[in-house]
């Protein structure tokens, strides 16, 4: 269990803080993340890499000569927003155009995906590659939607060495996907992990079995076993992994593969040295050479005790590459050259934050935006444990915490905005800003999406009338399909469609926005209730299939709570 903390809201912060004042000689602060202490050449690809907190080295003990040159560190177990990914990458190139990657979350892809974008909008080239390691998460004939978990390693630290000998961005592309292709993780945990502040574990495995395909944050494996022997535990994860062999690797025998034992937070370093000396037999009576075995821990899962198997197999580009020399706070191989000009700590973007102007009516709908925030953070502060446990059955149990951050975010920038003299449009703006960068992860993405498209049917001036406020919604919907979730996957998108439809034919034939809202809202419950008989096709919850059976998706629960609580104000107009 998590012992030590302050605020669990503030454990993110104050843990990269102290991260930082920690490794001053690799790292400083910015804004959403950290970044190399010391300049890089000009014109050299920046590697930036990311992902939620809780999986130390992963992501800012990875930052460093030879390897990753910025790393975006979300809240505990969710992806860092689209801001943090945008700022980290712009402290961190220099010229050459920068590289993401990333394991394959949801809410990673969306977030990266639209700094991507935004990187792209300013004139700065930016390309991805996402790791797809965990075989357990999908067949071989869908490896796409693999997610990465200890792979990860592999997959940056090929990245870091070609951006390090020079390469151009597309070649950094090329060789990070070819090793991607050729990297096969398995992993296995014999306990949850528990969270600052949380009184339980977000799974738990009964005493002597192990959850088999487990995910790295906090979600349960596919299935249980019983705890094998050590020699057992070998030759599960050495099996698993030589049934499949990469494209290219026509037989094992003769190949040669990079392993990595991994530990996942609490297990021993004496264990995993007991199970990779079987690991390494085996491997050599399969005609498989190892080369260079790495046994430790590279990226766990907070506390929960468990481990997994990650092969890499060579060819002679991957190898040489995998020479280059590394350095970073917490992983090192071979030398490294640290000369360098430390770079100045203050990186904030001197962007003016200013406020435009805003008529009577104008401001008098701001009042009442500030109104809908205030009765939605008391929603969802009421029913964060609820979420939480929804969200904890086939996902990692923190869908209550972060749209608790999100609303609190949007909250607060709702009524500085309004104080300042706002608009309804800059006012919603503001607070989908703050919800989509504090929030994190797929919530917050899409949270985000949804205020921020609305706010763009608004206006500063006036009061909008029911035609827009159906026109935002329906368009806001429209917009949160584009990201991939369509109804009947079981994801919000089951809840925010017939919202959306609803509204806008109620509004069409002529009914208050009050009895328009309340027919939507009644329409949303109903439907977020309906997915409790759905099997999971999008997001963490889709490896665990019949688990999520019997319970309603936690997104579209949430968002059919706020839509219920909002009818508080509109009083049938």
């Amino acid at each position: 269990m998590t012992r030590l903390w302050n605020d669990p809201a503030d454990f993110v912060d104050e843990m990269i803080d102290g991260f930082v004042a920690a490794n001053t000689r690799y790292v400083r602060r910015v804004s959403g993340g950290v970044a190399r202490s010391t300049k890089t050449p000009d014109g050299q690809v920046a590697v930036v890499i990311g992902g939620g907190s809780g999986h130390y080295p992963a992501f800012g003990g990875l930052v460093g000569p030879g390897l990753a040159h910025g790393a975006a560190m979300g809240n505990l177990f969710a992806s860092p927003s689209m801001q943090q990914v945008f700022s980290v990458a712009k402290a961190a190139e220099n010229g050459g155009g920068v590289f993401l990657s990333y394991g394959n979350y949801a809410g990673d892809v969306l977030n990266f995906d639209a700094a991507q974008e935004q990187l792209r909008e300013a004139g700065i080239p930016c390309q991805t590659v996402t790791v797809t390691d965990d075989v357990s998460s999908a067949a071989a004939e869908e490896k796409h939607k693999r997610r990465g978990i200890a792979g990860d390693l592999t997959v940056f630290r090929i990245a870091g060495a070609a951006a390090e000998r020079g390469a151009s961005l597309d070649e950094v592309v090329r060789l990070a996907r070819h090793a991607n292709e050729r990297t096969r993780s398995f992993g296995v945990a014999f306990s949850g992990c528990t969270l600052p502040g949380a009184p339980e574990p977000l799974f738990e495995v009964e005493p002597g079995r192990m959850a088999v395909g487990l995910g790295i944050h906090g979600e349960p494996g596919l299935r249980d076993e019983d705890i094998p022997s050590a020699d057992g535990l070998a030759e599960m994860l050495v099996e698993r992994l030589l049934e499949e062999l990469p494209d290219g690797v026509d037989e094992a025998r003769g190949a040669r593969v990079i392993p990595i034992l991994n530990g996942l937070g609490s297990l021993k370093y004496e264990e995993m040295f007991v199970v990779y000396r079987r690991i390494a037999q085996l491997l050599e009576a399969a005609g498989v050479e190892a080369v260079d075995p790495h046994v430790g821990e590279y990226c766990t899962s907070f506390d929960m005790a468990g481990t997994s198997l990650t092969l890499l197999w060579l060819d002679d580009e991957l190898e040489e590459l995998w020479e280059t020399g590394v350095d970073t706070p917490a992983y090192r191989r071979g030398s490294v050259d640290h000369a360098g000009e430390l770079i100045a700590e203050d990186d904030v973007d001197a962007a003016a934050d200013e406020i435009g102007s805003a008529d009577a009516d104008g401001r008098a709908v701001a009042a009442a935006i500030v109104r809908l925030f205030d009765v939605a953070q008391e929603t969802i502060d009421t029913h964060v444990d609820e979420l939480g446990r929804l969200d904890q059955v086939a996902g990692d149990g923190d869908h209550g915490i972060g749209m608790q951050r999100g609303v609190h975010a949007a909250r607060n920038a709702a009524h500085d905005a309004k104080e300042r003299g706002a608009g309804a449009a800059t006012t919603l703006a503001r607070a989908a800003d703050a919800w989509s960068d504090r929030a994190g992860g797929t919530s917050g993405a899409i949270w985000g999406a949804i205020l921020a498209t609305v706010s763009k049917h608004l206006a500063d001036d006036g009061t909008p009338d029911a035609d827009a406020l159906a026109a935002g919604v329906s368009a806001a919907s429209e917009r949160v399909g584009t990201f991939g979730a369509v109804p009947g996957d079981k994801t919000l998108v089951d809840a925010l469609v017939p919202l959306a439809e609803t509204f806008a034919a109620r509004i069409a034939a002529d009914d208050s926005v009050g009895d328009a809202w309340q027919a939507a809202a009644d329409a949303a419950t109903a439907a977020a209730t309906e997915t409790a008989d759905m099997l999971p096709k999008m997001g963490r919850a889709r490896a665990h299939h019949e688990k999520a059976l019997g319970t309603p998706d936690p997104g579209a629960h949430s968002l059919a709570l706020l839509a219920q609580a909002l009818l508080t104000l509109t009083d049938g107009k």
